[in-house]
């Protein structure tokens, strides 16, 4: 068995917690920290995957947030210093909805995400407010149920960065 290169997996944690935060912030300059040029995201079939390249990421998800007020939180990490894989549940409050599912990371050699590529806990179902796992007691094993609060410094930087969209928006 191969050891364990400790730092490594704790800059891949670091790095995986910190793109949730910028998802959560919708902060464009937490993103580029994170998010490699040349990153693709993919998702099952039926939900306009691959977004290919940082900047259709951040658009992605500072729409959702934008839009259907969406939260990240991860509700489980695995890593082994080689791989990196989350467990987690995207809230979408001013809709009602959460999913939840897993995601893989690859790091390019600046450590950046290169790759993520989603899995779904069950098929996307825009009819059901819950996209869980049918029969998983969820609540019983600890997860939350209803988004959480922010902590104040996401929930400024996420103020501030929808203030800035709606105005660049607005703006002829």
């Amino acid at each position: 068995m191969t050891p364990i290169d400790e730092a490594r997996r704790e800059r891949m944690s670091a790095t995986v917690h910190a793109y949730f935060d910028a998802c959560n912030a919708a902060s464009r300059e937490r993103f580029e920290a994170v998010l490699a040029e040349d990153c693709v995201h993919w998702f099952p079939p039926g939900t306009g995957s691959p977004y290919v390249g940082r900047e259709a990421i951040i658009e992605l998800w500072t729409t959702f947030v934008r839009e259907k007020g969406s939260q990240w939180t991860i509700d489980r990490l695995v890593c082994d210093g080689t791989e990196l894989c989350v467990e987690w549940t995207h809230y979408k409050p001013l809709v009602g909805e959460r999913i939840r599912g897993s995601e893989w990371y690859t790091f390019d050699q600046d450590g950046k995400l290169d790759g993520i590529w989603a899995h779904y806990a069950s098929p996307r179902d825009p009819a059901r407010a819950a996209n869980e796992l049918d029969g998983y007691p969820y609540a019983e094993r600890g997860y939350l149920t209803q988004a959480p609060a922010l902590s104040p410094e996401i929930a400024a930087e996420r103020s501030r960065s929808l203030e800035a969209m709606a105005a660049a928006q607005k703006a002829p």
